[in-house]
């Protein structure tokens, strides 16, 4: 399944009704090392753009906005302990949440990879 990214430097894979969401490989490393992380409550419900979760660096904390509306059905609780993953395997490990996505049509508002790429090459923050 392709992967979506906004511009926040999230990503998004769909697997069927079901959104995996988490931060891309670019911002972990803007982060630098991942202490923690605020996972959203299941059964909460956001809109696409609104911030759902929070990951703290060594540098900084970082909201993490949802690529799609929806509501959160599963969380990575791994992560409480393992927050490095995200540095190790943001694309798999990972991963912060799973949402039931409200309107998949959404991911047409978002950025392929080639797309993403070329905008981080542009907007380097």
């Amino acid at each position: 399944m392709t992967m979506k990214f906004t511009k926040d430097h999230e990503w998004v894979r769909v697997e069927g009704e079901i959104a995996v969401v988490g931060i891309t490989d670019y911002a972990q490393k803007a982060l630098g090392d991942i202490v923690s992380l605020e996972l959203p409550k299941i059964g909460s419900k956001y809109d696409q753009g609104k911030h759902f979760s929070i990951v703290d660096s060594m540098k900084a904390s970082s909201e993490v906005y949802a690529p799609l509306s929806g509501e959160v059905v599963e969380v990575n609780s791994a992560l409480n302990d393992n927050p490095q993953w995200i540095n190790e395997s943001p694309h798999e490990k990972g991963w912060i949440a799973k949402f039931k996505a409200d309107n998949l049509s959404e991911l047409d508002k978002l950025m392929s990879e080639e797309e993403y790429r070329k905008y981080c090459d542009k907007h380097v923050h």
